[in-house]
């Protein structure tokens, strides 16, 4: 008889960010951009496929903010994920 040392509870980064798809999600970016969306599908490298989009970029004029239609996102960029997240705070 073996025992595992993982819960069934558990879940893993990839299972999570699969079951946002269809949902809505908020990114921060490496380069001060954030953007939220309705995730449409990733890969193992987490590049991403958003639609209705919202970028938010802080510059020294102050927050510009662009929607777009659909976007794919490069992993590499991404500092973390906040699955049905709005944005952030104006």
């Amino acid at each position: 008889m073996s025992t595992s040392l993982a819960t069934p509870a558990q879940l893993l980064p990839l299972e999570l960010v699969d079951k946002c798809i269809g949902s809505k999600i908020h990114i921060i970016m490496k380069n001060d951009k954030e953007i939220t969306g309705i995730l449409l599908g990733f890969d193992d490298y987490v590049n991403m496929v958003l639609e209705d989009v919202t970028e938010f970029e802080s510059t020294p004029e102050g927050r510009l903010i662009t929607k777009l239609d659909q976007i794919l996102l490069n992993g590499n960029n991404i500092t973390m994920l906040v699955p049905g997240g709005d944005g952030p705070e104006v």
